[in-house]
């Protein structure tokens, strides 16, 4: 029985989602699938009821149940793929995004690399682009104490990753997760739709003690902004500007915010200036808007501090410093 669930949430991936599923069919590992959809108009529902929601037979002969699950709404990301976990009764579950093609070892990859480290509360995939499966698309996230997330290896010869390194968060694009660490530290927020819910869960659980990892050996070529529409835009803006402010608000502790706050003033400053330049200023102070919005009416929801995660909160703290450094070198 294998020990994960492929989770793939679908919104309008009529595109990609059929190259997506057969990548999984032909996995070293296969793994039972589970497919949310979150009230697709674009005939995808209907192709993959007719599809893939019965029990499949991979290359190998395997049987394994895929199951589609139809959501009234486009609820976004976050809500998606935690009825995807809830769902799931395995020890793992990987999270993929529908616009992704997975190489066979992929699922094996990560169940070694999550096996190795018992600590492990993710491993991410070496996210490559679609186009060019040289070119690296996502090597995992890095926070920084400048309020910025960012991953090092975006538009960089694949061949430059090689060896498995810690990171501060994974892309939830695909990346495999220790499902019981989820009822520890709790689901992916929905109060950020879509946008940086990854890495707030990250640091979350690093809060915990928990660490995240990239495993560069497990490949995942991705279309990217297949949802979204493009790098940037004002959708995207919007909502990541108000999901930075508030994943600062609800992860660090007062005496954190502080510490770092000119950084962080700093570093709106200069997004402020660089998307003013794109067309797009409007889009993110209205983002920045909206994310103190969020802080109103989602105070419940910030992590309270306890002495006993101290050490991870230093351990973290050296980690913003450290990320700042490398986003600028």
């Amino acid at each position: 029985m294998s020990k994960t669930t492929v989770i793939i949430p679908n919104y309008n991936g009529m595109k990609y989602i059929k190259d997506c599923i057969e990548s999984l069919l032909v996995q070293t590992l296969p793994s039972d699938i589970i497919i949310i959809d979150n009230a697709s108009t674009d005939g995808s529902v209907e192709f993959l009821k007719d599809n893939y929601d019965k029990e499949l037979t991979c290359k190998d002969g395997t049987r394994i149940l895929s199951r589609v699950v139809c959501l009234d709404s486009n609820t976004g990301f976050s809500n998606a793929v935690n009825k995807g976990i809830e769902l799931a009764k395995t020890d793992y579950v990987f999270l993929l995004n529908n616009d992704t093609v997975c190489h066979k070892d992929c699922i094996e990859k990560l169940e070694n690399a999550m096996n190795h480290k018992k600590k492990a509360f993710s491993v991410q995939a070496l996210m490559v682009s679609l186009k060019n499966p040289n070119i690296v698309d996502d090597s995992g996230d890095y926070y920084s104490a400048i309020g910025w997330a960012f991953t090092d290896g975006k538009d960089k010869p694949a061949d430059g990753f090689t060896k498995r390194k810690m990171i501060t968060s994974s892309c939830a694009g695909a990346a495999i997760y220790r499902k019981n660490v989820f009822d520890i530290i709790g689901g992916f927020d929905v109060a950020h739709f879509c946008y940086l819910e990854d890495v707030d869960v990250g640091i979350r659980a690093k809060v915990y003690g928990y660490v995240n990892l990239l495993e560069p050996q497990a490949l995942v070529l991705h279309a990217g902004s297949a949802t979204s529409g493009s790098r940037y835009n004002e959708f995207k803006q919007k909502l990541t500007a108000g999901n930075n402010i508030y994943l600062i608000y609800k992860n660090f502790p007062a005496l954190m915010i502080i510490l770092n706050l000119p950084l962080i003033l700093l570093g709106i400053i200069i997004k402020a200036v660089f998307f003013a330049k794109k067309g797009l200023g409007k889009a993110y102070f209205q983002g920045l808007s909206q994310g103190f919005d969020k802080i109103v009416k989602n105070r419940d929801k910030k992590v309270r501090f306890k002495a006993d995660n101290l050490k991870n909160y230093f351990n973290l703290q050296i980690e913003l410093w450290v990320n700042t450094i490398k986003r600028f070198i």
